[in-house]
């Protein structure tokens, strides 16, 4: 499972970058974009430190799903991430009049982190086998 979180959340890393980056060769946006406002949004530095804190989300939850080895630390982790990155996304989607490449990347985005919530929820750890422990390491041996 942490395998598979972690690849998940590459995929939605991706599509919000790609995303990003196909925003900035729609020419009217882009334009938007110099003049610091984007559809009534002051671009301020605080707005774009908030941005990179936001997408450094997904970045660190790639990793996260990996390393963390208590089971249920990694599992609230991915579903408090998840949720926090689906509610994101699909408020951005009611906050003007999203251009159709934005909705499709973001159907891909809210569906992944759904995805993501829904899997680790299910997520359960499963018993210690009588070789060792649940992650197949055997008891006791350092």
């Amino acid at each position: 499972m942490n395998t598979r979180l972690s690849a998940l959340w590459i995929f939605a890393t991706l599509n919000y970058l790609y995303c990003d980056v196909i925003t900035l060769m729609d020419a009217p946006v882009l334009r938007q974009f110099l003049t610091g406002h984007v559809d009534g949004l002051h671009i301020t530095p605080t707005f774009l430190l908030a941005a990179g804190v936001l997408i450094e989300i997904p970045i660190a939850m790639a990793r996260v799903s990996r390393i963390v080895t208590n089971h249920e630390l990694n599992r609230w982790a991915n579903i408090v991430a998840a949720l926090v990155m689906t509610i994101v996304q699909a408020a951005t989607l009611v906050a003007g009049t999203p251009a159709g490449y934005y909705v499709f990347f973001s159907a891909i985005e809210i569906t992944t982190t759904a995805c993501i919530a829904w899997l680790a929820w299910r997520w359960h750890q499963p018993a210690p086998t009588a070789a060792g422990t649940a992650d197949g390491s055997a008891v006791g041996v350092r």
